[in-house]
């Protein structure tokens, strides 16, 4: 972010290392919900024989992108907290590609909730989309949290942020769902905006977030209500309810009651306790989260595994008994490619098919043409902003 930019100010004067005190000499780090130390074992070998459980069904492999949206009418209820420290978890007990994207119109805060690596926004990655070729191409946008989840921030601008529409969030779940195998979005408070169209078209999975109170909970509940009433009525059931502990609250209100209630529209329902490492809006850590509320995500990230073999089984990557295929599976080491029938689905790995060389050009057949590349984007970003250039004519 260049000096005089809107947000740069904030970005100097308001940043983490700043505004917190730093508590992390004396907070004991918490251990990962799957590797609970002896001093947060409860249950025994039953309470083990479950955590292992729920990891091995956060494993699950991901054979193509699965893309969950995180969403509520209501602000300042969590959802940004909630996409971090859910694709934080997945990342980091899955050890693989996760990426969360800001798709809030009004100039979201996810990028806050990482050390930023980049200025670079969703705005320069969708004007950059004809350049991008690869991972690393990509990965030039976006900044990596220590778990190993990845974030693509939006503008701070309001006015700019705007202009984000229905269709630049299509093209860019396109190019991001072929590397990486889990999309997180922290989407708007609205629902009428034109990219939740394309969001809630293309989720696999909701996640609605509501607060332990009244009006929160009456929020999410309206929520569901309007995707009942506009089509989205199958998502809706597959949908999961978070009840986000943003801030401390008493014993007023029956926490019990709102989780029944959202019990009978969803298919699950998981409590999240208030944390204060969470609660300062700042650069998330899974290690400095209380255990009960890291177990909590733990717990979350489990029930949301939960239905990637649907999604696969649907998209015809696993058989009716949960295996994988043959056909669509990747050759194992030693046995060769063979003949395979089908083709196996683009990136994470999956060797693609060989491009022949195209007749003309003054090429034979036998010999690969070199590549030839239009005008490179350059690698980083100019230094006075601007749109990224435009492909020359074929």
């Amino acid at each position: 972010m260049q000096p005089g930019a809107l947000g740069y100010t904030a970005s100097v004067e308001l940043s983490s290392d700043r505004l917190l005190q730093d508590k992390r000499r004396n907070k004991p780090r918490s251990q990962p919900a799957s590797k609970p130390s002896s001093r947060f074992r409860i249950g025994g070998k039953s309470a083990d024989a479950e955590r292992q459980s729920k990891l091995e069904i956060i494993r699950t492999p991901v054979l193509s992108c699965y893309r969950i949206a995180v969403i509520s009418l209501k602000g300042g209820v969590g959802k940004t907290t909630t996409t971090t420290a859910l694709g934080a978890t997945l990342a980091s007990e899955r050890q693989d590609k996760v990426i969360a994207i800001d798709a809030n119109p009004d100039a979201g805060t996810l990028g806050r909730r990482v050390r930023r690596e980049t200025g670079a926004t969703i705005r320069d990655l969708v004007g950059a989309i004809p350049y991008l070729n690869s991972y690393m191409d990509i990965r030039r946008f976006t900044s990596q949290a220590p778990s190993g989840l990845e974030i693509l921030a939006n503008d701070v601008d309001p006015a700019i942020s705007t202009t984000f529409n229905d269709e630049d969030y299509r093209r860019v779940i396109d190019v991001l769902g072929k590397q990486y195998p889990i999309i997180l979005t922290d989407s708007g408070t609205g629902l009428l905006y034109s990219a939740m169209r394309g969001v809630l078209d293309l989720a696999h999975q909701l996640i609605i977030v509501s607060t332990p109170s009244v009006d929160g909970a009456s929020s999410a509940s309206t929520t569901l209500d309007w995707l009942s009433a506009h089509g989205y009525g199958d998502l809706v059931r597959r949908s999961v309810t978070v009840i986000s502990g943003v801030r401390e609250t008493g014993r007023l209100v029956k926490v019990d009651d709102i989780v029944a209630h959202f019990r009978t529209r969803c298919r699950g329902v998981v409590v999240a306790p208030f944390d204060e490492h969470l609660a300062a809006g700042a650069e998330l850590d899974l290690d400095l989260m209380r255990p009960k509320t890291r177990q909590a995500y733990f717990d979350l990230a489990a029930l949301i595994a939960e239905d990637f073999v649907r999604v696969q089984q649907e998209q015809g990557l696993w058989t009716p008994d949960g295996g994988m295929p043959p056909h669509m599976a990747p050759p194992l080491p030693g046995q060769g490619q063979g003949q395979t029938q089908g083709q196996a689905p683009e990136g994470y790995g999956y060797p693609q098919p060989v491009q022949q060389p195209q007749p003309g050009y003054g090429y034979p057949q036998q010999h690969q043409p070199p590549q030839q590349h239009p005008q490179q984007a350059p690698y980083g970003y100019p230094q006075q902003p601007g749109p990224w250039p435009q492909q020359p004519p074929r």
